[in-house]
C-alpha cells in the first residue's frame, strides 16, 4: 500500500509540473504576439517607413502638379480670352469653335463604352465592323453606278472645274468660304456665293476646267473686272475683282490655262479674288470641286478653314 501510494503522488507532482510549465508556455507566447502586435503598431518596420516616406513624397509632388495645373489652366484661359476679344474686334463675330463637337462626340461615346462588359464591347465591336462593311459596300456600288454612268453619257472629267483657280498647295491663302459671312461694307450678315482667296495683285488666275468663255466684265461693277466660262453639261465659273483679263468672249481654254491676273476691282474690301461654281444654274460650294489636287487630309483641312472664315471680302 504505501508503494502504491508513493507511485500516486510521483504521478499527481509530474502532472502539476507539466500544467505548470504548459501555463508558463502558453504566458509566454501571448506575451510575446502581444509584444510584436504593439510593436507594428507603434513602430514601423524599415520597408513600411519606406513606402510611408515615398507615399508622402508623392502626395506632396500630386499636390505641386495640381498647383501648377490650376495655375496654367488660369494663364490659358486668360489667354484664350484675349485672343477671342481679338479676335471681335477684328471680325465683329464669335470665334467659332471647330472641335467642340468632335470633343462632345468622343466624351459621350467613351462613357457609353465604359459602361459596357468584355462581352457588350465585343458585340459592339462586331456591329461597328458589319456597319463599316455595309458602308463600304455601299461605296462600291456607288462608284460603280458613278464609272457606268460617265461612260454613258458625254461628260467629261476636264470640264468638271476641279482645280483651285490660284497655286495654293500650301493651302494658306483660302480666306473665305461659301456661307453667310460678315459683308466688311455694310457690317451684316450676308450669304457669300464662293470662295476668296486673299492674294496680291497680279497673282495668275487660272481655269479650272475646260471650257468656251461666255462673258466679260471690263467695267469697274460690284465685281469688278470678271470672268465667266461656260464648261458645259451644267457647269459655269466665275473670276471676279480681276486686275488683268487675258482671254477674249469665245475663246476656248483648257484646265489650267492662265486666263488673267488677279486685283482689287469693283466692290472689293482688299486685293482677292472671287472664285464660284454653277451647276444648273444654282453657286454650290467651290471648296468640293478641288479634288483633282486633294488629298483627303488636305480636303479635311480646307474644309476647316472655309468654316472657319467670319467674313468676306467683297
Amino acid at each position: 500500500m504505501k508503494i502504491i501510494k508513493n507511485i500516486l503522488t510521483k504521478f499527481r507532482w509530474q502532472n502539476n509540473r507539466i500544467l505548470t510549465l504548459s501555463v508558463h508556455l502558453l504566458l509566454w507566447i501571448a506575451s510575446v504576439t502581444l509584444f510584436y502586435v504593439l510593436l507594428s503598431i507603434f513602430v514601423d518596420m524599415p520597408a513600411e517607413t519606406e513606402l510611408r516616406n515615398t507615399n508622402n513624397k508623392l502626395n506632396s509632388e500630386y499636390d505641386k502638379m495640381s498647383e501648377r495645373y490650376e495655375e496654367l489652366t488660369e494663364v490659358i484661359d486668360n489667354v484664350v480670352a484675349r485672343d477671342e476679344n481679338v479676335f471681335r474686334k477684328l471680325f465683329e463675330s464669335n470665334p467659332y469653335d471647330l472641335t467642340i463637337d468632335d470633343d462632345e462626340e468622343r466624351i459621350a461615346l467613351h462613357e457609353s463604352l465604359m459602361d459596357l462588359d468584355n462581352d457588350e464591347l465585343l458585340s459592339e465591336l462586331n456591329n461597328k465592323l458589319q456597319s463599316a462593311e455595309n458602308d463600304k459596300d455601299a461605296l462600291t456600288r456607288s462608284y460603280e453606278d458613278m464609272m457606268y454612268a460617265h461612260e454613258t453619257t458625254s461628260l467629261s472629267i476636264d470640264c468638271i472645274p476641279a482645280i483651285q483657280p490660284v497655286n495654293n498647295r500650301q493651302l494658306t491663302l483660302l480666306a473665305a468660304g461659301k456661307k453667310p459671312l460678315i459683308n466688311p461694307f455694310h457690317r451684316t450678315m450676308r450669304e457669300h456665293h464662293g470662295v476668296d482667296y486673299l492674294i496680291p495683285e497680279g497673282t495668275a488666275v487660272f481655269a479650272t476646267a475646260d471650257g468656251t468663255v461666255q462673258s466679260l466684265s471690263e467695267k469697274n461693277t460690284t465685281h469688278g473686272k470678271a470672268i465667266t466660262i461656260d464648261h458645259g453639261n451644267g457647269y459655269q465659273t466665275s473670276y471676279s475683282h480681276l486686275l488683268d483679263i487675258r482671254v477674249k468672249r469665245g475663246d476656248k481654254v483648257k484646265r489650267g490655262d492662265i486666263i488673267a491676273m488677279s486685283g482689287n476691282s469693283g466692290l472689293s474690301f482688299a486685293p482677292h479674288l472671287h472664285y464660284e461654281v454653277i451647276f444648273n444654274g444654282t453657286r454650290v460650294d467651290p471648296v468640293h470641286y478641288f479634288f483633282l489636287e486633294l488629298n483627303a487630309e488636305e480636303y479635311q483641312r480646307i474644309i476647316r478653314i472655309a468654316l472657319s472664315s467670319m467674313q468676306s471680302f467683297d
